[in-house]
Parts: C-alpha cells; sequence; structure tokens
C-alpha cells in the first residue's frame, strides 16, 4: 500500500535521492530534495547564459574592449610621466645638492688655506714675539671681540676653536695653536653653513689684521726703542753708526735687487726684524759701555777737571770722579768687558783697568782689595774690589775713569746716559 505522503498530488511517487558521506566510523546521510536540485539547475542555467550573453555583447562591441584597453594605456603612459617628472625632480634636487656641497667644499678649502697660512704665520711671528719681549716689548692686545653668545652656540666646536686663536694671549712656546673643525659647514643646513662661513671668514679676517697691527706696532716701537738708545748714546760721545755697522765690516758684492716676497706679511716681517735686529744690537753694545755706576747710592765728592791738588794746593786735573766710600765697600764694574789691569799702579794705589772694547775702557783707584785678575770676563754690576785709600789719597773713597782711545773724558755722561737708559736696558 502507497503512502499517501509518498505520493504526489497526481498519485505518481516522489523520489528522494540520498547521498552517503562516510568517513571512517560515521556515516552521514544528505538528502537531496528535488526542490534543492531545480534551484541549481536554475542558477547554473541563468549563469551560463549570462556569461554568454555578456561575452557576446563584448564580442559584438569591441570598441568598448578598445576603449578600456585605451583608457588603461594613457593611465599607464600618465602614471610613468609623473614617475619621470618625479625623477627629473629628484635628479635637479640632487645636483643642486651635489654642487651646494662642491661649492661648500671649495669654501672649506678656502678657509682651510688661509687658516693654515695663518698657523705658518703665527709660527714666523712667534720667534720675533719672544725676540721682542727680550727687548721689553709688548705687543698690543686684539681688538677682536668674541662673537655673540648665539652665534658662538651655532658654530659649535669651530667657534671654540676660532675663539681660541683670538684668545688674549699667545701660545707658550712648543703648544699647538688650536685647529678647527669644519664638520658643521659640512653637516648643516645651507643658510646655517653660509652663516658661518662668514663668522669663521669674518673672524679669520680680524686674527690676519691682528696679527698685522701686532707686527706694525712692534716694529714702530722696536724702532723708536732703538732710536731713543742711539740718541742718549749719542750724547755721551758714542759713535752709535760705528757701533752698529761693526758687524758690516769685510762685506760686499754687485748689487742686486732684494728678493721680497709679493705677501705684505712676509714685507712686513722682513721689517720686523730688521727692526728688532738693530735693538738688539744697540742693547747689547749699551750693556757692553760703562754706563753704569760703580758705587751706587754714594755721593760725589769731587768732579771731573781742573781742581785743587789736596796735597800740592794748587790747580790740577783730575781725571775722573770721586765717591765717598767707607774702607770695604763693594765696587762694581759699570759695563761688561775684560780685565786688563789688576794690580799696584803708583797713585792709583790697587787699580783695576776694564776694556769695554770700541777704545773705551774704565779705571777704578785706591781699592782695599782687588777681586778679580787680569784677563777675566767681567759683566755689569759684578764686584771688581773693595774701596779703599791706597796710593795717592787722602781717605777711603772710589776713584773712577772713563776713557776713550786712551783719552780721560767726563764720566758723568756715561753716569747720566745710563739713567736714562735703564728703562730700555732691564
Amino acid at each position: 500500500m502507497i503512502n499517501p505522503g509518498n505520493r504526489k498530488a497526481f498519485g505518481r511517487p516522489k523520489v528522494e535521492h540520498v547521498l552517503i558521506l562516510a568517513s571512517g566510523d560515521r556515516v552521514r546521510h544528505v538528502t537531496i530534495r528535488p526542490w534543492m536540485a531545480v534551484s541549481v539547475t536554475i542558477f547554473l542555467a541563468v549563469f551560463t547564459l549570462g556569461y554568454l550573453g555578456a561575452t557576446g555583447y563584448l564580442f559584438l562591441r569591441d570598441d568598448l574592449v578598445n576603449a578600456t584597453l585605451a583608457r588603461q594605456n594613457r593611465m599607464q603612459r600618465d602614471y610613468e610621466d609623473r614617475i619621470s617628472v618625479l625623477r627629473a625632480q629628484l635628479d635637479r634636487v640632487t645636483s643642486r645638492q651635489l654642487v651646494d656641497q662642491q661649492l661648500i667644499d671649495q669654501k672649506v678649502e678656502k678657509l682651510l688655506e688661509q687658516q693654515n697660512a695663518l698657523f705658518t704665520r703665527h709660527g714666523m711671528l712667534g720667534d720675533l714675539l719672544d725676540r721682542a719681549a727680550q727687548a721689553g716689548l709688548t705687543p698690543p692686545t686684539p681688538s677682536a671681540a668674541p662673537p655673540e653668545s648665539e652665534r658662538e652656540a651655532s658654530l659649535g666646536a669651530a667657534g671654540n676653536a676660532i675663539l681660541a686663536l683670538l684668545g688674549k694671549e699667545r701660545p707658550q712656546a712648543g703648544h699647538d695653536v688650536p685647529a678647527l673643525s669644519y664638520a658643521p659647514l659640512r653637516t648643516g643646513r645651507p643658510e646655517q653653513a653660509d652663516r658661518m662661513f662668514a663668522d669663521m671668514t669674518l673672524s679669520l679676517k680680524t686674527l690676519e689684521q691682528d696679527q698685522m697691527a701686532s707686527i706694525e706696532a712692534l716694529t714702530i716701537d722696536a724702532s723708536e726703542t732703538a732710536t731713543e738708545i742711539a740718541r742718549i748714546m749719542k750724547r755721551s760721545g758714542i759713535d752709535v753708526d760705528a757701533l752698529v755697522d761693526d758687524g758690516e765690516a769685510g762685506l760686499g758684492g754687485p748689487f742686486v735687487e732684494p728678493e721680497r716676497g709679493d705677501d705684505l706679511f712676509d714685507i712686513s716681517i722682513e721689517e720686523l726684524d730688521a727692526a728688532l735686529r738693530r735693538l738688539e744690537t744697540l742693547r747689547v753694545k749699551a750693556e757692553s759701555l760703562p754706563y753704569g755706576n760703580p758705587a751706587p747710592g754714594k755721593s760725589v765728592t769731587s768732579r771731573y777737571g781742573n781742581r785743587i791738588d789736596p796735597f800740592l794746593g794748587r790747580l790740577a786735573f783730575h781725571a775722573g770722579i770721586d765717591f765717598h766710600a767707607q774702607t770695604g765697600a763693594k765696587v762694581l764694574s759699570t759695563g761688561a768687558g775684560t780685565v786688563i789691569t789688576a794690580e799696584y799702579s803708583g797713585g792709583y794705589g790697587n787699580l783695576v783697568e776694564v776694556d769695554h772694547g770700541h777704545g773705551i775702557t774704565t779705571r777704578f783707584g785706591h781699592l782695599s782689595r782687588v777681586l778679580v785678575k787680569k784677563g777675566d770676563r767681567v759683566s755689569a754690576g759684578d764686584i771688581i774690589g773693595r774701596a779703599g785709600t791706597t796710593g795717592r789719597s787722602t781717605g777711603p773713597h772710589v776713584h773712577y775713569e772713563v776713557r776713550r782711545n786712551g783719552q780721560a773724558v767726563d764720566p758723568v755722561h756715561f753716569l747720566n746716559a745710563g739713567m736714562k737708559l735703564t728703562g730700555y736696558l732691564n
């Protein structure tokens, strides 16, 4: 008997398809109902018809495909053009950066050349500054003012190095002059680098001007000092020109124009060296000549020239000057020289005579003791004996004479000149 539920409306049995899925011990039954099969069939039919219709449409309307391809080509070309523009811009930026870097490198090289030139000049100037200091000359204080705090901060290590170069005191001999660091120039922004270049160039230029100003001031000072020393020496009767020209005796040769560099610094250095040589020569000559006092602080009891002889009571010539001194008081050499007499000599009693060169000699008489011997080298201020009253003397004192080419001259001229030269020789 047929179950009414298994029949359709017209009395035919309804067939159900069962899909059995087995996996191991598990078995699943999936019943495929007719309406499900119909739905899938309809979906596949519709999709197939839609695909065939679209394909046919596109086949028949190939202009749409061409338009789409053309649009894609335009988009690709636009994209490639945009890429080309961006690449060109990048190339221009890179080229500009390379050019800027080359300009920076060139400026750095120029600054390095200026710095090295200043260091070389500093080395050349160092010896002259030492000589000037020994001669009692003082270079002027640099006029450069430190940069503003903001500028100094932007310069960093390079700014500090420049400030060290512009320091108020010169580095000691043997110490390295601080080197400038140019790393901030190469790593900073172009506008920052330009400002730093301007600051460094100004600082180096200021340092160069200070160097030139120091050289000029020292040259003038050395020349004026030498001129004043020469003037004082001439008033004491010394032929200064002959003294200074002694070292040039025996020279000769055809005249050739001097070789001089085009650099103003080299010319200034030569002028300063010449001025210092003249000053040094005059100082050495002045220190060797008898410009000292044989009995400092002692009063003069008898001057140079005619006087009443203490023994004969009539007019007689006194070839020197007498200083009041107690027996045993120090008697000093008045200049550098060589002892040519150290013995008892008639009316002089115990006598010491010193040859100072250039025809100038000094005599010290009536000594109680002689502390040097013939041939000794003495310097100004050395003790050569003790005051006394030996020889033709009425009491303890120091008899002092200055002779030029064997002829007695008034020692007062040398004593006065010596007092004026004190500030130039010490």
